[in-house]
């Protein structure tokens, strides 16, 4: 129990920081520019806290395909339960199914890899969030909205900086302190900006499909540490990599989720009541599954 606090409240309360500042200034009819912090995350610290991960020299990217497919399988079985689910009970598959496999592993889970488990669980948690990323911008897009972009895919910041990473690792090339000061500079930025961008994204939610986002909350963990267990049971992994990868399933909801929805008009209230309530609920599941762990 007593390591719960130490790892989840800087996570619940930085997000809290992100969510309080953006209503201050809502409250005082004042615009809080948040997907211009979103972008500069996206194309610029969270590449380069890829690189920083990838090209550690013990960083060894073999020894990480057991976790690689595992994570895999953990996204597409939750949305197979998912499916199954959402057909019992009349659910927009649209809607409903990516919430229940993509969850925040790269806003909620970095932090927590590194919060609860230091800098050795970062490379583990990276893993897991480029497979997640993966098919979220493919095979998600696709449920979504019908379609693929391979090209948009390919041109992608954090997708460029994997290959970058790659490429470093295998070559066993050591950077050059020069250069990898600026970069690991940049990396540190990355997490805590995921956490007040969470919080900032968290006033923007409706609540008044609070039905569906109570069942989203539940099942999302719920299909995932499922899948996980289930996985684990043909794919054994080494100690880190399995907590890791069941930390990776109690994640809640991602709140790219909500950005697809309302992109291509998929319920974007319902959706963003699930990974408000799912984010806000967190805190039990994660508890739940670090004392598991412990």
């Amino acid at each position: 129990m007593s390591m719960l606090l130490p790892v989840l409240f800087p996570i619940f309360a930085i997000i809290l920081v992100g969510f309080l500042y953006a209503t201050y200034h809502k409250k005082n009819k004042q615009t809080v520019d948040i997907e211009f912090a979103n972008r500069m995350n996206m194309e610029l610290f969270i590449p380069a806290l890829l690189i920083d991960a990838l090209s550690k020299q013990n960083f060894a990217l073999l020894d990480y395909q057991p976790l690689a497919l595992a994570g895999l399988l953990v996204v597409l079985l939750s949305g197979v339960f998912a499916w199954i689910f959402a057909k019992a009970f009349s659910l927009s598959t649209p809607m409903f199914i990516p919430s229940m496999m993509f969850n925040n592993s790269g806003n909620m889970g970095l932090p927590l890899a590194v919060l609860a488990y230091g800098d050795d669980a970062l490379s583990a948690a990276v893993i897991l969030f480029l497979m997640s990323n993966l098919l979220h911008f493919t095979l998600g897009t696709y449920i979504v909205g019908g379609k693929i972009s391979w090209w948009n895919l390919l041109k992608m910041p954090v997708n460029i900086a994997t290959i970058i990473g790659l490429i470093i690792s295998f070559s066993h090339w050591e950077m050059p302190e020069i250069l990898h000061t600026p970069i690991k500079m940049l990396a540190q930025i990355a997490i805590p900006l995921m956490l007040i961008s969470l919080g900032v994204r968290m006033t923007s939610v409706d609540f008044s499909a609070w039905r569906i986002g109570i069942i989203g909350a539940i099942m999302c963990p719920l299909v995932s540490v499922i899948a996980a267990f289930l996985i684990l049971l043909f794919i054994p992994l080494e100690p880190m990599q399995r907590t890791q990868l069941l930390l990776f399933a109690t994640l809640p909801p991602a709140v790219l989720n909500y950005m697809f929805a309302e992109k291509y008009q998929q319920q974007p209230t319902e959706v963003a009541s699930m990974v408000a309530v799912g984010n806000a609920l967190s805190i039990f599941s994660l508890s739940l599954m670090l004392l598991y762990l412990a």
